[in-house]
């Protein structure tokens, strides 16, 4: 069999007895009850507060994958914006999987959309990669994986970088570059 991609390749091999809600990857460990905050600022230039939350929560996933929840919320001025439900899982080699999410936006305390939504399985849409059990320089990755409507994509750049954040100084540090052909 011949595959165009890493995700092809290991897709066609791996079941849902392959996967496990237990992520434990070095470089994205989500261990349920740990809890990140992020500040960013949206292309308008509004800053935003994101809060990012592993769930003891699972589920099950329509292409039979056992998925780890884990919830997202974005506010502006202290008001949701938008507030998600990814799904994740491991395979055994170690690699973190991305198996959808439901997403809804909020305008004025009210969803307004569930745009960007999808599950692996369903549609077509397939499981991307979020993090590699073994990232190299060069290597390239789908994180999402629905034609048309999700297909963030990510390329290692460097394992040894440095990062200077409030929380502290950071040496070896894995950057990324990520994107989206939409």
């Amino acid at each position: 069999m011949l595959c165009s991609t890493l995700i092809a390749c290991a897709a066609a091999f791996l079941g849902p007895g392959d996967f496990t809600t237990r992520i434990d990857n070095p470089y994205l460990p989500m261990r349920p009850g740990s809890r990140w905050v992020y500040r960013e600022t949206d292309t308008d230039g509004t800053v935003q507060r994101v809060v990012v939350k592993v769930t003891r929560r699972t589920k099950r996933i329509a292409n039979g994958v056992t998925a780890r929840v884990v919830r997202d919320t974005v506010t502006e001025r202290g008001r949701l914006v938008e507030d998600t439900f990814d799904w994740f899982a491991q395979d055994r080699a170690g690699n973190v999987w991305y198996l959808g999410e439901d997403t809804t936006e909020y305008e004025g305390g009210k969803p307004v959309s569930k745009a960007g939504s999808w599950e692996a399985g369903v549609d077509g849409a397939r499981a991307g990669i979020v993090m590699l059990a073994r990232p190299r320089p060069g290597r390239a990755y789908r994180q999402e994986n629905f034609p048309s409507e999700a297909e963030d994509r990510a390329r290692v750049l460097s394992l040894d970088d440095q990062a200077e954040v409030p929380a502290g100084h950071y040496e070896n540090v894995l950057t990324t570059k990520d994107w989206n052909p939409l």
